[in-house]
């Protein structure tokens, strides 16, 4: 899999090494009606984007303490891939650390409701996009591999592909840490919010091929046993998925390798949608 994925992005960037990147980035205000504010988000379009066609969408959700921005800053090449794969890709805010669901304690935490319907339906508005769930896809790191599979498990009407990296797809060997329990209470609390808020606990609403998903994790993250879980309950629930480990911990080095595999397979699941 991974030789066959490292053959296609060399034989994509070769075709596409004759001129220099022509994506455009751009940092556009964004509003929730839901927590009745204005949210920013990159949105990248690629360099055919005026030729009047429409395009799918990836949305990639930037992890723990990060921001809408943390993506094109730390991986100024990402817009080599929007030309490459032919997509706009849209980083939203998620807020430090919303984990990308809608607070059951925080009203003022709605990043569900937010990215999965609010940022959904203004991007449709205001490009070009294939509207459709069939050509949307959403992917992130860390707290932002939690937010895309739980977005895409609970809204499989929106997304059609979801991917991970070093994603936090459990987060309840953790109750300590990066402000979960400021969104859902303590676990010693609300033991309950925590089990229905955790993606593995999510599965049950798979069927086979219902989703297309990419799972990519460093056998020296820190979440990498959380992440073998998951796969595990996948194949034991006969759900079809991708699941990429290599050598790497929990970094921008290792998400920058990552996040090319991510947007070619959705490239893929896109072009089979024709």
């Amino acid at each position: 899999m991974r030789t066959l994925c490292t053959l296609l992005l060399f034989c994509v960037w070769f075709g596409k090494a004759e001129y220099s990147q022509a994506a455009k980035v751009d940092t556009v205000n964004t509003y929730s009606a839901s927590m009745k504010k204005s949210i920013k988000a990159v949105v990248i379009t690629p360099d055919s984007y005026t030729a009047g066609k429409a395009f799918p969408t990836v949305y990639v959700l930037h992890g723990y303490s990060g921001n809408y921005s943390d993506w094109a800053k730390k991986m100024p090449t990402i817009g080599q891939w929007a030309d490459a794969y032919q997509q706009i890709i849209v980083c939203p805010d998620g807020q430090f650390s919303s984990w990308y669901f809608d607070s059951p304690v925080d009203p003022s935490y709605k990043y569900e409701t937010y990215v999965a319907t609010e940022l959904v339906n203004w991007i449709d508005e205001h490009y070009k996009t294939l509207k459709d769930r069939q050509h949307r896809g959403i992917t992130g790191l860390s707290m932002g591999g939690h937010g895309a599979l739980y977005l895409a498990f609970r809204h499989q009407d929106v997304f059609g592909v979801a991917g991970s990296m070093s994603g936090g797809v459990d987060f309840r060997p953790f109750p300590n840490n990066w402000d979960i329990a400021k969104r859902l209470g303590t676990y010693a609390q609300a033991p309950e919010k925590w089990e229905q808020n955790t993606v593995i606990n999510l599965v049950h609403l798979l069927t086979p091929n219902s989703l297309a998903l990419i799972i990519d994790c460093g056998s020296e993250d820190f979440f990498y046993r959380v992440n073998c879980n998951l796969h595990d309950k996948l194949l034991e629930r006969n759900i079809p998925h991708d699941f990429i480990s290599r050598p790497g911990g929990h970094n921008w080095p290792y998400w920058s390798n990552a996040l090319p595999y991510q947007l070619l397979y959705m490239r893929t699941y896109f072009d089979r949608q024709k």
